[in-house]
């Protein structure tokens, strides 16, 4: 683990040891409301066994009040958003993914692991590493992005790759999730092998997230 990973881990745990309540995740956020979908590039997880075995042994500990689970088939690593279905350009939609297509092509898959246990008030994620391999990805997606349109959404900053496992339903009382956390902040991490991007057009209704595949690119360097 990085030095930068391993601040990022330390810090969050201090900081939600000292979070007296959680914030409930599926407040609407500007622009959302429950007919609209977002364009956005997502890295997702089928097919990954190995992962899934730790998911499902996790979330088995983590069936507590003000948790809502993330299904298997919903597990995703949000990378980077383009707009809201109904706001972009079909045309624009295409050159941008024959701009990503074309510089994935010489980008190899991105072997990855998840873990440990990464929370925070809105829910509890794993930790993506190393950082730098997802950093460079979202720099290529971007560098797409930009040769279509004069500014890129959403800021090249702040960017903290991470999955989540469970979010938080309520402002349910954080002292007894942390105490089942702490005897599940030491599993191994899983293994990943992620050989291709998507495009997808995200819906968040009924307090999940789910999507339909508008582009796969794949990571074939």
């Amino acid at each position: 683990m990085t030095s930068r990973e391993l601040a990022s881990l330390n810090q969050r745990w201090a900081a939600y040891r000292e979070l007296p309540e959680l914030t409930g995740h599926w407040y609407w956020r500007p622009g959302w409301r429950a007919d609209r979908q977002f364009y956005t590039w997502h890295l997702t997880f089928e097919h990954q066994p190995e992962l899934h075995h730790l998911v499902t042994d996790l979330q088995r500990h983590l069936m507590m009040p003000g948790l809502d689970l993330v299904p298997l088939d919903g597990l995703h690593l949000t990378m980077q958003g383009l707009g809201f279905t109904d706001e972009v350009d079909g045309s624009d939609l295409n050159a941008i993914v024959a701009e990503v297509r074309q510089r994935c092509a010489v980008l190899p898959p991105l072997e990855l692991s998840l873990g440990p246990v990464d929370p925070d008030a809105e829910g509890i994620g794993m930790l993506v590493q190393p950082w730098d391999r997802v950093e460079h990805l979202r720099a290529t997606i971007r560098d797409a992005v930009a040769a279509v349109w004069p500014t890129v959404p959403e800021p090249a900053d702040g960017f903290r790759p991470h999955v989540t496992i469970v979010y938080s339903g309520s402002a349910a009382p954080t002292d007894p999730i942390r105490a089942r956390l702490a005897d599940l902040r030491d599993r191994p991490p899983a293994r990943v092998t992620i050989s291709e991007v998507r495009l997808i057009a995200l819906r968040r209704d009924d307090r999940a997230y789910s999507w339909a595949t508008a582009a796969t690119v794949p990571l074939a360097g």
